[in-house]
């Protein structure tokens, strides 16, 4: 059995849907914080068990019977991630868990600024000395390109901190290329990346955009405090204004820079590129 968590959510959600078309429902089951929120997996067959890494008994009568869990990693920043991880690596190993897969971060080496690298490298060392195969999904930016690139429909410019390449990755492929991972019949140990095939900037970015649309978009780069006070302005919040602008300065830094041909080669096709979602969110 296969048991995938956090599988209400985006990623972990996705990564289900793609292991149904893939693995029996019977061969597959959820831990999930609220099983009421995953009644539509249920019905369909998968197995439905409340488990969160904040009930580590919980959580281990979720992994029950599973020869793999896919461990999604948690984002609450004001949580003890590492030692939430830590108690889910724990609970999968108490439970009889063959393999872990757990889904860590493109640049996740010591050096990066951007503080969430610093609790997957934490929790691939908590893997690694877990006695368990376990693989490490390095996966490649997949958020919403607007989160990164700002309003640029509406004021024509791409206006945001200096950054550098990355390989800007489409969370649906990521969700199959997981659930491949997880059904197939090759064995990744350690860290891998999972990245769309080409790393692009911003200044690309803005050209895309410009063909796609048929005008010009300009790409403007902004001081770090300057970008940071327009955010507070805007009301965001500073810390997470703050939190943001180490993702730019951690790309400026080349921490996102690589691009491999894994993701393609996992999917059998060519991931979704950056034009690719740009049209897509401007036919929305």
């Amino acid at each position: 059995m296969i048991v995938v968590t956090g599988a209400t959510g985006g990623l972990g959600g996705a990564t289900v849907e793609h292991l149904l078309r893939r693995v029996p429902a019977d061969e597959i089951g959820v831990s999930v914080r609220d099983t009421a929120k995953a009644r539509h997996l249920a019905d369909r067959g998968v197995r439905v068990r409340q488990g969160s890494y904040e009930d580590p008994a919980a959580l281990r009568d979720s992994f029950a019977g599973a020869e793999q869990v896919l461990l999604v990693s948690g984002n609450d920043p004001a949580a003890d991630i590492v030692g939430l991880h830590r108690d889910a690596v724990e609970a999968a190993v108490a439970a009889g868990v063959r393999r872990i897969v757990y889904t860590s971060q493109q640049g996740a080496v010591p050096g990066n600024p951007y503080p969430p690298s610093h609790f997957h490298i934490a929790t691939e060392a908590i893997l690694a000395d877990s006695d368990v195969a376990w693989t490490a999904l390095r996966n490649g930016a997949y958020g919403p390109l607007g989160q990164v690139l700002g309003p640029w429909r509406r004021t024509g410019v791409i206006a945001q901190p200096q950054d550098g390449p990355v390989p800007y990755t489409d969370r649906d492929d990521i969700a199959e290329a997981t659930a491949v991972v997880l059904a197939g019949d090759r064995a990744f140990d350690g860290p891998v990346d999972l990245t769309a095939p080409t790393a692009v900037t911003f200044e690309d970015v803005a050209k895309i955009a410009s063909d796609l649309t048929g005008g010009t978009v300009e790409r403007i780069v902004l001081d770090d405090e300057q970008w940071v006070a327009d955010q507070l302005t805007a009301g965001v919040p500073e810390e997470m204004a703050r939190l943001v602008l180490t993702w730019y300065q951690a790309a400026r830094a080349g921490h996102f820079a690589d691009a491999g041909p894994l993701l393609a080669d996992l999917l059998g096709r060519e991931p979704r590129t950056v034009t690719d979602r740009l049209a897509s969110d401007i036919a929305a």
